[in-house]
């Protein structure tokens, strides 16, 4: 599986996310030729390689057509999402990148919709209404599939100060709108005055990445620098993008699967017993992969539990949130966690007493592991006045034979 790791040295843009997958390989001209049908005569796609804090990167420019010019720029009126919405419908793209753009474009509407108070079919977009965006959107996608990337993956998500300029005045940075989109998702204090993140970038970030934290482990297979427009003391204004080969590889083609978790736990030593099972339950309602509980000492030699959960980067919040609603806790501890999977799949086996689902795991092609449903074998067992026992082997039997 070949994965791509967004590294967000500085903060991220649409042209800084695209500068950096060219730099890492992906065609110009090839990216040219999948957009040709995007409002095709109104824009023009250029790269040049520049120097950010030293560092050799691809910078990206959308330049517009002479009838285009007064879209293009921010603090100028720009067009509204309707306007947008209907120059990708009208676009003659790939149905995979027009989908990716147009989904990433509702979510700008809905983050600007939510700042104003407004519906996001009445937004009007300044700083990102211009054709511009809509590059950088199905640019972006489209160099990724230039690539042959299957999976993206990102670090945390610089946080900077200060403020920006817009057609609203003076702004807060992140602008309101980018900081919608970022929730939910990690991010890191970053002591840079200025604007680091933009809108089209968070969006990027928001609908591409299947999940956030340190690097996957994978071979390397290229490494790309995107540019941004300005120079910040201290660190570079780039974006780096990590491609390569997720490990390990097996003969048969599959891999083991390498993401990035966050782990939850809480100390609990003053809960009843019979509110664990409501705790737990709430964790996996809010999102949780797993949840757990581990018998603990704590001060005074006190007997407590441990309550730990396994969340997505982007569910983390919610999930805490259940715990703190639903145990007796004054806080919680997160720990990102990498986690390394077999290839997973669910089938459904028959054995002499029914067909049983069971949750199916490969190594090299072979079944290592088979974890019968156990909801469908007690209900056989009950209907067939076996044991639960009895069931659950013959399903595991008959899983042992795909």
């Amino acid at each position: 599986m070949k994965i791509a790791y967004v590294d967000l040295v500085c903060g991220i843009s649409g042209d800084m996310f695209l500068g950096a997958l060219i730099d890492a390989g992906a065609g110009l001209g090839g990216i040219r030729r999948l957009l040709s049908g995007l409002a095709p005569g109104l824009w023009d796609l250029k790269a040049e390689r520049v120097k950010r804090g030293g560092i050799a990167a691809t910078a990206v420019l959308v330049e517009a057509a002479e009838a285009e010019r007064h879209h293009a720029h921010a603090g100028v009126h720009g067009r509204s999402y309707a306007e947008l919405c209907d120059v990708l419908a009208q676009a003659a793209l790939d149905e995979a990148i027009k989908a990716d753009a147009a989904a990433m474009l509702r979510m700008l509407a809905e983050a600007e919709a939510s700042i104003h108070g407004i519906a996001p079919d009445d937004v009007h977009f300044h700083e990102v209404g211009g054709l511009d965006t809509l590059v950088d959107l199905a640019g972006t996608v489209a160099a990724l599939q230039l690539l042959g990337v299957d999976r993206v993956y990102a670090s945390a998500i610089p946080w900077s100060h200060g403020q920006v300029r817009t057609a609203h005045g003076l702004l807060p940075v992140p602008a309101p709108a980018t900081a919608k989109l970022l929730e939910g998702l990690p991010v890191r204090p970053l002591d840079v005055e200025g604007e680091t993140v933009t809108p089209t970038g968070a969006v990027l970030l928001r609908h591409l990445a299947h999940s956030f934290g340190p690097p996957p482990v994978m071979t390397v297979a290229a490494v790309g620098y995107g540019a941004g427009s300005r120079e910040f003391p201290g660190v570079p204004n780039v974006l780096r993008v990590v491609l390569g080969e997720a490990t390990s590889h097996l003969s048969t083609g599959e891999a083991l699967v390498e993401d990035a978790v966050v782990e939850i736990s809480a100390n609990l030593d003053d809960m009843p017993g019979e509110l664990f099972e409501a705790a737990m339950e709430a964790a996996f309602a809010a999102g949780a992969l797993d949840v757990w509980m581990t018998p603990i000492h704590m001060k005074h030699n006190r007997p407590a539990v441990m309550l730990s959960a396994l969340a997505p980067s982007h569910l983390a919040d919610a999930v805490a949130e259940a715990i703190f609603v639903n145990t007796t806790t004054l806080g919680v501890r997160r720990t990102l966690r990498t986690r390394t999977c077999l290839p997973r799949e669910m089938a459904t086996v028959e054995t002499p007493y029914g067909a049983v689902r069971v949750k199916i795991g490969r190594l090299r092609g072979r079944v290592v592991t088979a974890q019968p449903e156990y909801r469908d074998c007690a209900e056989l067992a009950h209907r067939s006045s076996v044991t639960v026992r009895e069931v659950y082997a013959a399903a595991l039997a008959a899983a042992g034979k795909l």
